[in-house]
């Protein structure tokens, strides 16, 4: 048997940022194995805060944004000045169509329903947005080559502003999308 420590945050949505990447900062001494840590930042500030706090050059960390036209049509979240000083100390940023909507958002718009990945994420979900945000941006990564899938890595999202769910997990390919493994909760919010 093994304990761990979880830590919980009061709510979800508020920017724990900080307090996130200590919790990080506190497991990857701990454990020892783990190489990469994927970041889920829209503008790239959250990516740049974890980097100067780990001051690690042994980890490689990979920031996800929201894909072109999220807000606004042709239009990036993040800007190409943020995506290059995260280049210029090592950080690669993922622009891409999220895994649990993408196309099928397009068509659930249009004539209504839902797609069976709208009950994936609503399901992770139940333990709060960042779960589902961590296992998303996993899936996109892998399939974007920029993490091997049967290895464990840090995924850390949240919502809104700042990021609030850390977890230990092994990537999958979307193909495989039910072979994807949550090994250990980091932080999350309670609420």
């Amino acid at each position: 048997m093994e304990r761990k420590f979880i830590t919980y945050f009061e709510e979800q949505g508020n920017d724990y940022t900080d307090d996130l990447i200590k919790a990080v900062k506190d497991k990857l001494e701990s454990s020892g194995d783990i190489k990469r840590i994927l970041i889920a930042s829209s503008t790239g500030e959250s990516a740049l805060k974890l980097y100067a706090a780990l001051d690690d050059d042994d980890i490689e960390i990979i920031n996800v944004t929201h894909h072109m036209g999220f807000k606004e049509d042709n239009v990036a979240d993040i800007s190409d000045e943020m995506i290059k000083k995260l280049e210029d100390v090592g950080i690669k940023t993922y622009i891409g169509a999220h895994a649990f909507s993408g196309a099928a958002r397009g068509v659930t718009n249009k004539y209504g329903g839902f797609s069976p990945l709208d009950i994936v994420a609503d399901t992770l979900r139940m333990f709060c947005h960042g779960i589902k945000v961590s296992a998303e941006i996993s899936i996109m990564a892998a399939d974007a080559g920029l993490v091997p899938v049967g290895e464990k890595i840090i995924a850390i999202g949240g919502r809104g502003h700042g990021v609030d769910t850390a977890v230990i997990l092994t990537p999958v390919n979307a193909k495989n999308l039910f072979d994807l493994k949550f090994h250990e909760i980091i932080a999350m919010p309670k609420d």
